[in-house]
C-alpha cells in the first residue's frame, strides 16, 4: 500500500499517462526540491528534519548521500543452460539477434557459460548456479533476470514474458534454491498481464536505481506502461518512462542493453533516446540522483556495452561486470573513469550474445533478499 504521504505524488506520476509530459515534470521537481531540503537541513537543521520532510512530501530521497547505498549485493542467481540456442519468438523485436547457429552451439554456450562464473566466483561474488531442465524446452533460460527479481525487502516478483516459450522458464526447482539460502517474505506475480499482451521483463524491461527508488524503463513489445505503473506502485518506485531506438530506428527491446545504474555513476546511451525533450530529462533525471553519467555511442551500445552490472565482493568491494566484447568497445578514457570507481571484470561471451541477444547483465539476477536465518 503507498503511504498518505506520497499520495499526491504517486497520482501525479499516475496522470502521465493522460498529460503525456507531468512525470518527467513531477520527477525533476521532486530532485531540485530534494537538493534545496538537503542544503537546508545540512546547514540548519541537522539529517533528522531533512529525513521527515522527504518522508511528508513522499518524495525520492537522494539515498546515496544519506545512507549506505543498496545497489549492489554480492549474491547472484544463474542458471546453466541445457538447450541453449536462437529462439526464433524473441527475434521478431530483439535486433540484437543473430541466427550464427551451428551444431556446437549449445556446447560452446555451456563452456562460455561455465568460464564467465569461474571468473565471477575468482573475483568472490557468491554465484547460485541451478541446472536448467531439458523439458520444457527453454532455449533462453540462461537470462533469468527477466522473468524473476529479488528486493531487500524479501519481496520475489515474476514478470510477465513476451514469448511464449520463455513463459516456461518460471519452474519451482529455481526458486527452491533460492528458498534454501534466502528468505522470501512476499511473492509478487505480473505474469497475469500475459493474458492481456502486456509485458514487462523483469529487470531486463527496467533498470533499477535502487538508492533513490527510480525505474528507467523505454517502452518497446517487451516493456508495457500500465505493468511498469503496476509494478512501480507496488514496489514504492518512480517511474522515468522514455523511448530508444537502434541505429535503424527500431525500438530497444530492453532497457538494460542501452544502459547501466551503478552505486555512483549511470552508464548510457543517450544518442538513442531521439526525442530531444525525453532525452533532456533523462539526463536531469541521472543529475538529481547525485549518480556522474557516463555516455556510450550507439556502436559501443551494439557491442553491449550498455550490458553492464554493478556487484559486490563478498568484502564489499565493487566490481564491473560486462563481456569482453563490451570491454573492448570502451575507449580508455571510459575503462579509466568507471575503475575510478570499481575494479572491471569480463568474460567472453560471443556465441552467447549472437544467438541470444542478450550479454552479461541479462545473464545475472542480482539476489537481495534477506540470507536464511537472518
Amino acid at each position: 500500500m503507498w503511504s498518505e504521504a506520497g499520495d499526491w505524488r504517486r497520482e501525479a506520476v499516475g496522470r502521465r499517462w493522460e498529460a503525456g509530459d507531468v512525470l518527467f515534470k513531477v520527477n525533476v521537481y521532486s530532485f531540485e526540491l530534494n537538493f534545496f531540503i538537503q542544503i537546508i537541513n545540512c546547514r540548519y537543521r541537522g539529517w533528522s528534519f531533512g529525513l521527515s520532510v522527504f518522508r511528508t512530501f513522499g518524495l525520492p530521497t537522494p539515498a546515496s548521500r544519506l545512507q549506505p547505498s543498496m545497489q549492489t549485493t554480492s549474491h547472484l542467481l544463474m542458471i546453466r543452460p541445457v538447450n541453449f540456442g536462437f529462439n526464433a519468438e524473441t527475434a521478431v523485436n530483439n535486433a540484437f539477434q543473430v541466427n550464427s547457429e551451428q551444431g556446437n552451439t549449445q556446447t560452446v554456450a555451456l563452456q562460455e557459460f561455465d568460464d564467465f562464473v569461474s571468473v565471477l566466483r575468482e573475483n568472490g561474488v557468491d554465484v547460485t548456479v541451478v541446472d536448467d531442465t531439458p523439458s520444457p524446452h527453454t532455449p533462453d533460460s540462461i537470462f533469468p533476470n527477466n522473468w524473476i527479481s529479488f528486493h531487500h525487502d524479501g519481496s520475489v516478483l515474476l514478470y510477465p514474458m513476451y514469448a511464449v516459450n520463455r513463459r516456461a522458464e518460471r519452474k519451482q526447482h529455481v526458486m527452491d534454491a533460492i528458498e534454501t539460502k534466502f528468505t522470501i517474505r512476499k511473492k509478487v506475480d505480473l505474469s497475469h498481464y500475459e493474458k492481456e499482451n502486456i509485458f514487462l521483463e523483469g529487470t531486463g524491461s527496467m533498470v533499477l536505481d535502487r538508492d533513490n527508488k527510480i525505474t528507467y524503463a523505454c517502452l518497446s513489445p517487451r516493456t508495457h506502461e500500465k505493468a511498469l505503473i503496476d509494478f512501480s506502485r507496488q514496489m514504492g518506485y518512480t517511474p522515468v518512462l522514455f523511448h530508444a531506438v537502434d541505429g535503424n530506428g527500431k525500438a530497444i527491446y530492453h532497457t538494460n542493453v542501452m544502459m547501466a545504474v551503478g552505486d555512483k555513476y549511470v552508464v548510457i546511451c543517450l544518442a538513442s533516446i531521439p526525442d530531444r525533450g525525453e532525452n533532456e530529462k533523462v539526463r536531469k533525471i541521472i543529475s538529481g540522483s547525485g549518480k556522474e553519467l557516463v555516455n556510450i555511442t550507439v556502436d559501443q551500445m551494439n557491442h553491449f556495452a550498455g550490458n553492464m552490472l554493478q556487484v559486490e565482493n563478498k568484502n564489499g568491494g565493487k566490481l564491473l561486470v560486462m563481456s569482453t566484447q563490451a570491454f573492448n568497445s570502451l575507449t580508455n578514457d571510459q575503462k579509466q573513469k568507471l575503475e575510478s570507481y570499481n575494479k572491471i571484470i569480463h568474460s567472453s561471451l560471443t556465441t552467447i550474445e549472437s544467438n541470444g541477444g542478450g550479454s552479461a547483465r541479462c545473464m545475472m539476477a542480482e539476489v537481495h533478499l534477506p540470507l536464511a536465518g537472518s
